[in-house]
C-alpha cells in the first residue's frame, strides 16, 4: 500500500500572515484615532458655539419683548462669576432690579453647563458680564468671544457681538488663540 501525502494545507494563519494583519491594523488605528479625536473636538466646539449663539439670541429677544435688561455671564444657577473664562458654563437672567446680581425672584432664562474637556470659551478682557437692553443692544463695548479646543490655536474661532446686537464670526489674533488654548 502506498501512502498518500495530503497536499492540501490545513486551516489557519501562518505567523507571517498574522504579523502582516497586525501591522496593517496598527497602521489603520494610528490613522483613525487622531482623525476621530479631531472630529470629536470639532463637534464639541461647534456645539459650544451653537449653545452660545442660542443664549445670545434668547437674551436679546427676551430683553426686547419683556422690556427689561438681561444679563449674560459666566456662572451657574447661583449667579455670575467674575471671570472672562466661560468654559465653566454661563447663565442668562432677567435683571429686574438692575443690580447685575441674580436674586431668586429674577427669571433664569438659560443655564448652560460646563463645556467638555479641552474646549474653552473666553470673552474680551474685562467683559465678565453682558447686559442686553430692551432696545436689543448690548451695553458697553463690543465683545469678542474666542472659542478653541484640543486641535490647537489654528482651529480657534471668534464670535463678535457689536453693541447693536449684530453678530459676526471671524478668526482670532494669534495671541488670543494661543491664550485660549493655554487656558487652565
Amino acid at each position: 500500500m502506498c501512502s498518500r501525502t495530503n497536499s492540501r494545507r490545513s486551516g489557519g494563519f501562518t505567523l507571517i500572515e498574522a504579523m502582516i494583519v497586525l501591522a496593517l491594523g496598527s497602521i489603520l488605528i494610528g490613522v483613525a484615532v487622531p482623525a476621530w479625536s479631531g472630529a470629536v473636538q470639532s463637534a464639541h466646539a461647534t456645539s459650544a458655539k451653537a449653545d452660545l449663539l442660542g443664549t445670545l439670541t434668547r437674551s436679546i429677544s427676551h430683553a426686547a419683548s419683556a422690556g427689561t435688561d438681561v444679563v449674560l455671564c459666566p456662572g451657574n444657577r447661583n449667579g455670575c462669576r467674575s471671570t472672562t473664562d466661560w468654559s465653566g458654563g454661563w447663565i442668562a437672567y432677567a435683571d429686574i432690579d438692575g443690580d447685575r446680581q441674580r436674586t431668586p425672584n429674577e427669571t433664569l432664562l438659560q443655564a448652560e453647563p460646563p463645556l467638555p474637556a479641552h474646549v474653552h470659551l473666553r470673552s474680551t478682557s474685562g467683559r465678565t458680564r453682558l447686559v442686553f437692553r430692551p432696545n436689543g443692544g448690548n451695553a458697553g463695548s463690543n465683545v469678542t468671544f474666542t472659542l478653541c479646543d484640543g486641535r490647537g490655536p489654528a482651529k480657534a474661532s471668534t464670535l463678535v457681538l457689536a453693541n447693536d446686537g449684530r453678530l459676526r464670526a471671524g478668526a482670532p489674533s494669534a495671541a488670543a488663540a494661543l491664550a485660549c488654548v493655554q487656558s487652565t
